[in-house]
C-alpha cells in the first residue's frame, strides 16, 4: 500500500514539474485577445460578424462616442461608403496595401442588421482610419 501511495505522489510531482508555469504576462496577454475580438452573429439572419483588431476594444470603451448618440440611418449610411470603398481597395492590392485590405467585408445593403452591428462596423471604420492614417471617404472621420 505504501508503495501505491508514494508512486501516486511521485506521478503527481513529476506532472506538476512537468507543465508549465503561467506567468502574469501570459496572462494579460490572453485577456487582450479576447477583448480585442468582438464578434455578433445572429442565425436568423445568417450572419456573423467578428472584429480582430489589437487596441479596438479599448478605443471603442474609451474614445467612441456612445450608442445611441448617431441614429441608425446614419451608421447605414456612412458604413454603406466605407464598405464600398473598402472592397475596391480590396480590389487593388498593387495601389493599397494588402496587409490592410485583406479580405472584403460582405454587408448586403438590403439586409436590416440593426443598431448595435451597424454602430460596432461604423466605429471599427472610424478606428482603421485614425489609427492607421487612411482616408475611406470625402469626408474626415471623428470619433
Amino acid at each position: 500500500m505504501k508503495k501505491c501511495v508514494l508512486a501516486g505522489i511521485l506521478i503527481i510531482a513529476i506532472w506538476a514539474c512537468a507543465s508549465p508555469a503561467r506567468t502574469a504576462s501570459q496572462d494579460r496577454h490572453e485577456v487582450a485577445q479576447k477583448e480585442d475580438t468582438i464578434r455578433i452573429a445572429n442565425d436568423s439572419l445568417e450572419y456573423e460578424v467578428v472584429i480582430i483588431e489589437p487596441g479596438f476594444y479599448g478605443w471603442l470603451q474609451s474614445t467612441a462616442r456612445p450608442r445611441g448618440y448617431y441614429s441608425e440611418n446614419y451608421l447605414e449610411s456612412r458604413n454603406r461608403q466605407w464598405v464600398m470603398e473598402w472592397n475596391s481597395r480590396v480590389n487593388q492590392p498593387n495601389r493599397y496595401d494588402p496587409n490592410l485590405y485583406e479580405m472584403q467585408i460582405n454587408y448586403d445593403f438590403g439586409t436590416h442588421y440593426g443598431y448595435e452591428v451597424n454602430y460596432l462596423i461604423y466605429n471599427y471604420f472610424i478606428y482603421f482610419q485614425m489609427h492607421y492614417k487612411q482616408k475611406l471617404g470625402t469626408f474626415d472621420v471623428r470619433p
